[in-house]
């Protein structure tokens, strides 16, 4: 590669660096002791064989501050373990679980809980938070959350869980999710802008308001796509209201996937969904993301001052996103180039496995022959 390909590549580099910079400095953070929630709160937790750890998500769900209004619908996807007895033994009179059916055709189970656990929570002007059952919220995690809402006038928010990792592939992998938002996403103008596609979201913690809830047509408007979250998060923003990833390293934390085996099936059932199932989509995506990150430290093996310069901006952005969303900043974000490239990896297997018709998560096929609607370009 030329000396003035590798400088044009690092260039973008350094642009990616300095855009994260400004984001984490623009990015709406909870205050540190948030208002009472004055309105009716509904946590709704979709599980599907979650025994090991529905119990000490309701724990942290039920001990939240400053919801005098709290109800929690436990949703119990077709679970096959202990998952209902656990909820059961959970004696506190806010909890209720119900049963949802079996997904009908055209659903995706989550989906489909979700709005199972809508539907039993009743009609009102509240708030619901939609929460993963490996989550951990902290004590003033939905007042917090809320609390951003309110005040920013937004009707969507999703407050990113702190990444917490275990094995060297989960602390190189799992820190990308926030990279790649923080990177690419101006989050200002994302909470201005109609366009669906700018904006980004994690499901394991989303709060919205009823009212923008359903006119965005609920779970029922998302119902066939894998990345649900995101995919809510437009339709939401399709709706007229505002949507957008806030700070929440004080909110909550979440350990996603345990080793490399569960990190990789959990993101082959979802990544082909994010480029909209296109092989070609998915190529120009990973030729991108290893051009911009991974040729220039590469050039700088070979002693080029320019690549040295790129694989500086890459780490910084990494180190920025990290200390941000409180991941793990150092070393891991020395790593950054071969994260890239793991994502990379990820990326075709999920793209394969879609085009096989092999991919399952939790006992159920995932992916169709149709690309969903919602895509990364959107």
């Amino acid at each position: 590669m030329s000396g003035r390909a590798v400088g044009a590549l690092a260039a973008v580099a350094v642009a990616g660096a300095v855009h994260a910079a400004l984001n984490v400095a623009l990015l709406r953070r909870p205050p540190e002791r948030p208002p009472p929630v004055r309105r009716p709160v509904t946590v709704v937790l979709p599980v599907r064989d979650e025994e090991a750890q529905v119990g000490g998500c309701l724990t942290a769900v039920l001990a939240q501050e400053g919801v005098p209004d709290l109800r929690v619908v436990v949703v119990d996807d077709g679970s096959t373990d202990g998952t209902a007895a656990v909820v059961r033994a959970v004696r506190d009179p806010r909890v209720r679980l119900v049963t949802a059916d079996r997904p009908p055709a055209g659903w995706l189970g989550k989906p489909h809980a979700c709005a199972a656990g809508v539907a039993a929570a009743g009609g009102d002007d509240g708030v619901l938070v939609f929460v993963d059952a490996d989550v951990r919220l902290f004590p003033d995690a939905v007042a917090g959350a809320v609390a951003v809402l309110e005040s920013a006038g937004l009707d969507l928010v999703s407050p990113w869980p702190r990444p917490l990792t275990g094995t060297l592939a989960e602390r190189v992998v799992q820190p990308l999710g926030p990279w790649l938002w923080v990177t690419t996403l101006p989050v200002r103008l994302a909470e201005r802008s109609p366009r669906p596609s700018l904006t980004a979201a994690n499901g394991q913690f989303l709060v919205v308001t009823r009212a923008a809830y359903d006119a965005a047509g609920g779970h029922a408007a998302v119902r066939g796509e894998v990345i649900e979250d995101v995919a809510l998060a437009r339709a939401v923003k399709r709706a007229g209201g505002r949507a957008v990833p806030v700070d929440g390293s004080r909110l909550a934390a979440c350990r996603m996937y345990d080793g490399w085996p569960a990190l990789r099936a959990g993101y082959a059932k979802s990544l082909w969904a994010s480029v909209g199932g296109s092989p070609a989509a998915g190529v120009a995506v990973a030729a991108g993301l290893t051009a911009v990150w991974v040729f220039p430290a590469l050039a700088a093996l070979g002693g080029s001052r320019a690549g040295l310069a790129g694989y500086a901006a890459g780490v910084a952005s990494r180190a920025i996103s990290a200390a941000a969303t409180g991941s793990r900043v150092w070393p891991d974000s020395l790593a950054h180039p071969l994260s890239v490239l793991l994502f990379d990896v990820l990326l075709g297997t999920s793209l394969a496995g879609r085009r096989r018709g092999t991919l399952t998560w939790r006992g159920r096929p995932v992916g169709g022959v149709a690309a969903p609607r919602e895509t990364m370009a959107g």
